[in-house]
């Protein structure tokens, strides 16, 4: 054991929240490994509805700071990484049916001083969300507020004829999964250490540093660890990693919540997004996804525990095409549905009464009874930068000689572009290499960015890429991603660093596994 080198901090978990830390605490010069049981984002983080966006219904919680945090980031986060984010428009339809979460402070004081609005959303008070919306952020990309006839614009063409009012706002789309593995790679390329499918099986609390025993599910292999201060960004797994891995007695939790989404076939032909508002208080997305689709959600619903894995329930199904189907003029049904996916969203445990109430605040507690342990509960996607900061001044008071913050601005590999310039690199792209299709082209570039032309290397034609496996996938861009990006199964390049898995049949799928599996097997022997 004293022959083990001991690491300055080991971060267990591999969602955007520990592969963020990672990055932020590798470039301010901190040595880090990082363990996750099983693929990058193959939890939470690749279950979200792809959105940066300050939430706008959490405004009705009086959230402000969280919401103000979140909308100030969006801009940033998107100048980083231009390849996979980018602007999106969001339509609000309005009708007098709107109805609020009567949970909700606002709802609560509109009752008490307005009673005779019985629980309704007034065109004011979305009008003024949207103010606040607009005020409370920078905004020097994104466009604001407008009020929208949907008489007359194309948006208005796919709903039913009641919504003639609609008001559009910006937010920005983000590749979730493929932002985790962004964030991994260049906390890597900054001296991070990155075990994947390496689960924590034990860690012992010393006085001055923790011995942690890790198993790398590939191998079976075990191997010891040390390191002066542990991270505890296990998403879901973060309470029993405190209380069962690590032993230690903590009254703060967790509350899980599943957040269900479906897909259907494209249901309209403009780019722009749809926020509906139920007459139960609910909102839901409908958003434009992967060229051919449109992506439905979320839900929440409480979840029993995180080894339940989460899955989009009949009844959940049931409600996102009801609840769809009350906006648009073509009614949905579920045999529509040609995808679903489901996350577990960490949410710290406020005692909120419902999950739709409850905080999407992050908590961060640091336990400095022995060596050190930062515990991280709850969180959203787009304030993951912000959280890796907040986490940085706690690790801060046990190194004190750590730089100060540092992310902010500096692109992620492939984003070093300007966001407005992702045009002028598809059209660059297509004249390198004449054989890409439109499509691929733009597939390459919003996965890639400037690395795109890495993985596409010398390749004069399509041939000189290697087997096609089909949608455009080659042998060469699987290898790429088996060697720089951790992909060790089918379901890892297929639905997580891609979503390429709705475009293949069961048989190109099992090709696409057997492929990698080969080649992963080969790197574990």
């Amino acid at each position: 054991m004293t022959d083990t080198p001991v690491t300055d901090l080991f971060i267990i978990g591999g969602g955007i929240n520990g592969c963020g830390i990672a990055r932020d605490a590798a470039g301010r010069g901190l040595s880090v490994t990082l363990a996750e049981m099983n693929d990058l984002a193959s939890a939470t983080s690749s279950a979200s509805t792809k959105l940066f966006h300050g939430g706008l219904r959490y405004l009705e919680y009086f959230e402000f700071r969280l919401v103000r945090e979140a909308l100030i980031e969006r801009e940033v986060l998107l100048k980083a990484m231009p390849h996979i984010s980018w602007p999106m428009r969001f339509v609000l339809p309005f009708h007098k049916d709107m109805r609020f979460d009567s949970e909700t402070p606002t709802s609560k004081l509109l009752t008490t001083f307005m009673p005779w609005m019985k629980g309704r959303r007034p065109a004011w008070l979305i009008r003024l969300g949207l103010f606040l919306y607009d005020s409370l952020g920078k905004r020097g990309i994104l466009p604001g507020t407008a009020k929208l006839d949907l008489s007359h614009d194309p948006a208005g063409r796919p709903l039913k004829d009641k919504f003639q009012t609609a008001f559009e706002y910006s937010d920005c789309w983000i590749e979730d999964a493929r932002l985790v593995v962004l964030n991994a790679r260049d906390a890597q390329a900054r001296g991070a250490e990155i075990l994947t499918r390496t689960e924590v099986v034990s860690a012992e609390r010393l006085a001055d540093h923790w011995v942690i025993r890790t198993k790398d599910h590939a191998t079976g292999a075990e191997q010891q660890h040390r390191a002066k201060m542990l991270v505890n960004a296990g998403g879901p797994w973060v309470a029993d990693v405190l209380h069962q891995k690590l032993g230690q007695n903590s009254r703060e939790n967790v509350r899980l919540v599943r957040g269900s989404h479906i897909v259907v076939p494209k249901l309209f032909d403009h780019g722009r997004c749809y926020f509906f508002q139920g007459t139960d208080g609910r909102i839901i997305f409908a958003i434009p996804y992967e060229t051919d689709f449109t992506l439905i959600g979320t839900t929440d619903a409480d979840h029993p525990d995180p080894e339940t894995k989460p899955h989009c329930t009949e009844a959940e199904q049931d409600y996102l095409v009801d609840f769809a189907s009350q906006y648009f003029e073509q009614p949905l049904s579920c045999e529509d549905i040609v995808w679903t996916y489901s996350g577990v969203r960490p949410l710290y445990d406020d005692g909120a009464s419902s999950a739709t109430a409850a905080t999407r605040e992050y908590v961060l507690t640091l336990d400095r009874a022995q060596a050190p342990l930062l515990n991280v509960f709850g969180g959203k996607i787009t304030t993951y930068r912000k959280l890796a900061e907040a986490a940085l001044a706690k690790i801060g008071e046990v190194f004190p000689q750590v730089p100060s913050d540092w992310t902010a601005g500096v692109a992620l590999p492939g984003g070093d572009f300007a966001v407005a310039d992702v045009e002028t690199l598809k059209t660059k792209l297509a004249a390198d290499y004449p054989f890409l299709t439109p499509y691929w082209t733009a597939r390459m570039i919003r996965a890639y960015g400037t690395e795109a032309w890495d993985v596409l290397g010398d390749a004069k034609s399509a041939g000189d890429l290697g087997r096609d496996f089909g949608a455009t996938i080659t042998a060469q861009e699987l290898d790429w991603a088996i060697a720089r990006e951790w992909v060790r199964s089918g379901d890892d390049y297929l639905w997580r660093r891609t979503k390429l898995g709705l475009r293949l049949d069961e048989a190109q799928r099992a090709a696409v596994d057997a492929y990698i599996s080969k080649k992963a097997a080969r790197l574990a022997a």
